[in-house]
């Protein structure tokens, strides 16, 4: 039978109800207050084995007890609980030395687990706390029941040097989480160093990552430092690691059984010190049955595996991600947005096939193409532009249902003029309108293939690449 004394702190008395019948039933003995001053001073006291606290209560914030507590009773074993359920929540009670964080609403039998955890850890473990840090910037976004268990894997993984693969389809923010990583943990004094497997050519990825002396191949004129050089007490993100030619693979494997390497035409081995993070939107144990991937460095690289929601699973999320990126987009100088209510759930309808960067580029257009400061079910309806998107599925041609569509994009835009016709310029700011969602449709319906986009919109294939550089479009990548 569990024993020991747990001291519980929320303003919410359903909440004290329902804990201290749980914990009591599990054997434990119970105390609850509503405020911060009444638990201060039972641990001051000596009383309790364990804390589980509210992080907002009427009179003081836990954040700013839990410093005093630590420093007080350093092996006391602190649970925080939250109905603030973002990333920074999380980070912040990592930081500063407690044993879990658990968002609203939790689940009662997981919170008992925990308890029983913590109260079967020796002393000396719970003693070692985090050293707390301010950082400023929220990362990552969402409340939904996805992130949060992305969150409370993140922050304990901060501390730790532990190799993390980030799996997830393109446009969910690998790189993201990679540099949350990285930025918050225990290197983020060290450097950052991104590298796209997939944006090198395959013979130069050798070089790319362990660096290459002079006179290696032919155009080596000098000693060139790697990726890994470049990244010595820091972090190492390797994106699109199903990428990665199989010569590079053996050599990568090298460094994370024995932590050294050899640059291309070198013979000294060098020692490295980096934490690595892969990712990728393959799945790596299809490639290792291709034989295209090692089995022995996937299981080198998938110490944590993560995986990242497409935003379709996690919607509720939606508000809260537009919310961010008008706030972003404001603060770099364009005009503030807001989105209606019908139009929000307009969004949470959307498919996104292009993910969160896609979410994020079309507030980018809200906000530099449309003069409104509330944003309509009507302009969404064209920027999203599902009946393009049909009208080329359908038979791989557009047909009257595009010209239907152009049509509503105009709507949309002279709607938004109170006094007749929009400002100059209207040639180049219609083009953009009906141009972006044209060529994002045509993308999505070849899979991203663009040979057969150009040839199903009758362009050239170089125009095609130059206006999807200039328009900043993501290329659609099907599964």
């Amino acid at each position: 039978m569990p024993t020991g004394s747990i001291l519980i702190a929320d303003d919410d008395a359903a909440i004290r109800t329902v804990l201290n019948q749980a914990l009591s039933r599990a054997g434990y003995e119970v105390r609850s207050t509503s405020n911060a001053a009444t638990l201060w001073r039972w641990i001051s006291q000596g009383d309790g084995d364990l804390v589980i606290t509210d992080v907002v209560m009427p009179d003081e914030n836990a954040f700013d007890l839990i410093p005093r507590i630590r420093k007080a009773r350093a092996d006391l074993p602190i649970v925080v609980m939250s109905a603030q359920n973002t990333f920074m929540t999380a980070i912040r009670a990592s930081e500063l030395g407690a044993y879990e964080y658990l968002p609203k609403p939790f689940d009662l039998k997981e919170l008992t687990a925990i308890v029983g955890r913590a109260l079967s850890q020796p002393k000396e473990r719970r003693a070692n706390a985090s050293k707390n840090d301010e950082m400023d910037g929220i990362p990552l976004v969402g409340r939904s029941p996805a992130m949060q268990e992305i969150y409370r894997v993140l922050a304990r993984l901060m501390q730790t040097d532990l190799t993390v693969m980030i799996s997830g389809e393109s446009g969910t923010g690998k790189e993201l989480v990679a540099r949350a990583l990285h930025d918050y943990g225990k290197r983020r004094s060290g450097p950052f160093v991104a590298v796209n497997m997939a944006a090198i050519p395959r013979d130069l990825i050798e070089s790319e990552l362990f660096g290459h002396e002079k006179g290696a191949f032919t155009g080596a004129n000098t000693r060139s430092s790697g990726r890994f050089e470049q990244a010595e007490g820091g972090t190492l993100f390797l994106d699109e690691i199903g990428d990665m030619p199989m010569e590079a693979q053996t050599r990568l494997l090298r460094v994370l059984q024995q932590g050294e390497y050899t640059t291309v035409g070198g013979r000294t081995a060098i020692k490295t010190d980096v934490r690595i993070v892969a990712a990728t939107n393959k799945d790596l144990r299809l490639l290792i049955q291709q034989g295209l991937f090692r089995e022995d460095l996937f299981f080198r690289l998938n110490v944590v595996p993560l995986r990242l929601p497409p935003l379709r699973e996690r919607v509720e999320d939606i508000p809260d991600l537009i919310r961010h990126f008008f706030a972003q987009i404001a603060r770099e100088g364009l005009p503030a947005k807001q989105i209606d209510a019908a139009g929000l759930d307009r969004l949470k309808r959307h498919r996104w096939p292009g993910n969160v960067r896609e979410l994020e580029n079309l507030a980018r257009r809200l906000a530099a193409l449309y003069p409104q400061e509330v944003i309509t079910t009507a302009v969404l309806e064209s920027e999203l532009a599902e009946p393009v998107l049909s009208a080329l599925k359908e038979d791989g041609r557009p047909d009257e249902r595009l010209s239907a569509a152009v049509e509503r994009h105009l709507t949309a835009y002279f709607a938004g003029f109170d006094e007749g016709l929009p400002p100059a310029g209207l040639y180049h700011r219609i083009l953009r309108e009906v141009e972006y969602p044209l060529l994002t449709a045509a993308l999505a319906a070849t899979r991203g293939n663009q040979i057969r986009a150009a040839d199903l919109l009758g362009v050239n294939r170089n125009t095609l690449r130059k206006k999807i550089r200039d328009l900043d479009i993501q290329v659609y990548r099907g599964h």
